[in-house]
């Protein structure tokens, strides 16, 4: 355990109000650059400069003393609300929970209990990587329940999620116990490693030599040039790797590049028909909105990587502002394997997760922090579901997701919808279908843009079966398993009313047994249980089950 998991309060990195100020700062410097615009023109260009420039009003007026003075008073008054925001942000990790108190005037206590925990991210900004410091967000079931501790150190944000998610996980430190009463420990600075207190006694050493600039900067460059997986609680290779040209590609053919293509065919031709050239002027900002658009999800998207841990799933990415997050088991709700029509000749898929706590911060491609998997290969999802479906990584169920995935339907081992259904889905009613193994259900859909759900019975929350007049008319109906709110909905839109009827039976009494048995609460008290028992059920609508033998 680091010390900063000992139960007492602590405080964050020194330079965290101004990290947390940047953007006032910023706005603050770019209007005094507006302001005196003029005066830079004229030093830098030698450009004569117009009457009315602030400092010459200032100056003209003797009134240089009172401006400099009221510089002072902001910049003094700046500096101690800074540095109250700093003693008054304080935080504690205990055997239960994570703790933050904040607040000047106004206080707040927020908590994130340590059996709620869905993933813990670290973010490293840009500007703060330069003082190599890093935001831990710790995730949380519930609405804006998320608890943030910006910043720390970068190596103690390493540390101490390792300490959160071993907690989480249900051990436990010997001999530790939170204090009754609030404690400060100002021995440990949480922006810098600790470090004996003195005095020091005859024959002892002193401190180390605090390091110079030039380690400094070595240090920083160190963390820019460093792997985002953390080699000491992660593999140092990463399951997946996105080429360069292959995430371009997943970018240019895309929904948002066809809605830029068709709406500059629409200027061009209306400029053509006798249009004003000034349109084409009045869209130049549009279209540096749409070049950053571009750069910033290639930019987050680079680096990606991903690899399973002790506690979980680590997904890491970014060029200037990093992040990776983990994952701990028993977190992901469903998983959507979807494949949109123009990435189809080139075999590309994409993978998004429904969970029950959310991160603040963007996720791949600048995407929600859902998506696992930005672009890959078939061989790439397949790498990534072994690790976030544990125990579903047989060759018979590696066959079924591969089926699912790639096939146009048919006796391949999916419960298809009957060709009735094509009066309701006329192109994709051979695709649509479901599975049940191993605790795991498999729907799938979709012609043109294909797509597999998967939904562990574990974490299933309910099964609905609709009927409306139409459906009832042609003997069908409409089934959804029901998850935490997120991108991936578990729906199949048409299925028999018999199959409908043995799917609720069938996945309701999986979901009983699998909940029953489900330990990833507190995963690292996990007992190894027998395999389950796969047992086929027999008739005319044979479907699969599975077993969970005591």
């Amino acid at each position: 355990m680091t010390s900063l998991a000992d139960g007492d309060w602590h405080r964050l990195h020194p330079a965290s109000p101004l990290l947390r100020g940047g953007i006032f700062v910023f706005a603050l410097l770019g209007f005094v650059i507006a302001n005196l615009r003029e005066r830079l023109v004229d030093l830098v260009f030698g450009i004569p400069r117009e009457s009315g420039d602030p400092l010459d009003e200032i100056y003209e007026r003797g009134a240089v003393g009172w401006a400099l003075l009221v510089a002072a008073v902001i910049l003094v008054v700046i500096l101690i609300a800074f540095t109250l925001s700093w003693r008054m942000h304080t935080f504690r990790v205990t055997d239960e929970s994570v703790e933050v108190r904040s607040g000047i005037l106004f206080r707040s206590h927020r908590q994130a209990r340590l059996d709620r925990i869905q993933g813990v991210n670290i973010v490293r900004p840009l500007i703060p990587r330069l003082f190599g410091a890093a935001k831990l967000e710790v995730s949380v079931a519930g609405q804006d329940a998320n608890v943030q501790l910006a910043y720390l150190g970068s190596a103690l944000a390493d540390g101490l999620r390792r300490d959160i998610l071993h907690l989480a996980s249900g051990a436990r430190q010997s001999g530790s116990a939170a204090p009754s009463l609030p404690v400060i420990d100002d021995t440990v600075d949480s922006g810098v490693d600790a470090a004996a207190a003195p005095p020091y006694g005859p024959g002892q050493p002193g401190p180390a030599p605090r390091p110079g600039l030039g380690d400094y900067a070595t240090a920083r460059v160190g963390e820019f040039l460093a792997p985002e997986l953390d080699p000491d609680a992660a593999p140092p290779q990463s399951v997946v790797r996105i080429p360069p040209l292959r995430l371009i590609g997943s970018i240019v053919f895309s929904g948002y590049t066809v809605f830029v293509a068709l709406l500059a065919v629409a200027l061009i031709a209306s400029v053509v028909a006798g249009g004003s050239e000034w349109l084409l002027i009045a869209i130049f900002p549009g279209a540096i909105a749409s070049v950053g658009f571009y750069f910033s999800r290639f930019t987050k998207s680079l680096r990606y990587s991903i690899a399973g841990t002790p506690d979980g799933v680590r997904v890491g990415f970014g060029l200037l502002t990093t992040s990776n997050e983990t994952l701990p088991p028993g977190r992901i709700h469903a998983i959507g394997v979807s494949q949109p029509l123009a990435w189809r000749p080139f075999g590309w898929w994409q993978i998004r997760i429904n969970k029950a706590g959310h991160s603040t911060n963007d996720g791949a491609a600048g995407q929600a922090a859902t998506t696992m998997l930005p672009v890959g290969s078939l061989a790439d999802v397949a790498k990534v579901l072994e690790l976030i479906l544990p125990g579903f990584e047989a060759e018979e169920q590696r066959a079924l997701i591969e089926r699912g995935l790639t096939s146009r339907g048919g006796d391949d081992g999916f419960r298809s919808a009957p060709r009735r259904a094509a009066w309701l889905r006329p192109f994709s009613w051979r695709r649509t279908g479901y599975a049940v193994s191993a605790g795991v259900a498999l729907l799938r859909h979709g012609v043109l843009s294909r797509e597999l759900v998967v939904v562990p019975l574990a974490r299933l929350q309910s099964i609905g079966i609709n009927q409306g007049p139409v459906r009832r008319r042609l003997g069908l109906a409409q089934a959804r398993l029901h998850t935490v709110a997120g991108p991936v909905s578990a729906t199949l839109s048409v299925i028999d009313t018999g199959d409908a009827a043995r799917m609720l039976e069938i996945i309701a009494a999986g979901a009983a047994a699998a909940s029953a048995s489900d330990t990833t609460n507190h995963w690292s008290r996990t007992i190894t249980t027998p395999a389950p028992i796969v047992t086929p059920v027999t008739g005319p609508a044979a479907v699969t089950v599975t077993e969970v033998t005591p």
